[in-house]
């Protein structure tokens, strides 16, 4: 009768841990979003505020209304520029996870072939993009292609590093055992060295995504492209030319954003590729 009484008592306690954990987690989702939402806005307010306090001259700092309406008047031009930026963003990072992970493998099954090439990737690596895109500019006959790769070579190297890095950091127990089982190259990379590395490899995707925008930017500016096909970044350049600072506001908000969506959306991909299984994305009680 006791041990009945007990065994019920601690049903009850573990009904009301688990709702107890599940109304948290509830109120942590929506802090997560109403949190930042609320800073932003109240950020946008105090903008918008000052500026029309102190009457600061839109050609100096806009107010946060009349970039939004220079946001509707020149949507399709910037829209265009901005699809511009996003191709050039993404087809970087996807050469450079191409690439990174292709030789980081290379890198971890020939201990050669790592200390070949490993110092020209370094190389490309802390030369300033700035510095060797003008070169690039002469000798690649397409703007667009150079443009690629100057931001490739600045979303690469974090790919392949944490690869590297990934790869080398799987448990010595296990490889003695995989050696022990004579287990192949390939069933070697496959079941142990590769998992190992996905929890690096998701970290570098979301340095690489910012970095891949950044790259993409910097090169558009130091290229000085302009007219039709030309990204976000030209649109900053002609609009501080031409003094019109809202636009240039514009543009930027829109660079901006299009950070936030490649960070969320490695986020997602983290949390999608890692969360059932790694310690980095499983959420603990609390």
């Amino acid at each position: 009768m006791t041990k009945a009484i007990i065994e019920e008592t601690d049903d009850e306690d573990s009904i009301i841990l688990n709702a107890e954990q599940a109304r948290r987690e509830r109120n942590d989702r929506r802090l997560r979003i109403v949190m930042p939402v609320v800073a932003l806005l109240t950020a946008v307010a105090v903008w918008e505020a000052l500026v029309h306090i102190y009457d600061i001259p839109h050609y100096l700092i806009p107010a946060p209304s009349r970039i939004g309406e220079t946001l509707i008047t020149d949507g399709p031009s910037l829209m265009g520029s901005a699809w511009f930026t996003v191709k050039l963003t993404l087809l970087s990072l996807l050469l450079a996870i191409i690439g990174g992970v292709a030789l980081g493998m290379l890198f971890a099954l020939s201990r050669t072939i790592e200390m070949s090439l490993f110092p020209f990737a370094v190389i490309l690596q802390v030369t300033p993009v700035v510095a060797i895109a003008p070169l690039i500019l002469i000798y690649v006959h397409s703007t667009f292609a150079a443009l690629l790769i100057c931001a490739w070579i600045v979303a690469f190297f974090p790919i392949l590093s944490n690869t590297v890095i990934g790869l080398r950091s799987a448990d010595h127990n296990l490889r003695d055992l995989f050696t022990l089982y004579k287990a192949t190259p390939w069933q070697r990379l496959r079941y142990l060295l590769a998992p190992s590395a996905l929890p690096n490899f998701m970290a570098a995707l979301k340095i690489a995504g910012g970095l891949s925008l950044i790259g993409a930017v910097v090169a558009e500016f130091v290229a000085g492209t302009a007219g039709q096909n030309s990204g976000l970044a030209s649109r900053i350049l002609e609009s501080s030319f031409r003094n019109e600072i809202p636009r240039m506001f514009a543009a930027l908000i829109l660079v901006s954003l299009l950070g936030i969506a490649i960070f969320l959306a490695t986020s997602w991909l983290s949390k999608l590729v890692l969360g059932r299984w790694h310690e980095s994305e499983i959420k603990r009680e609390h």
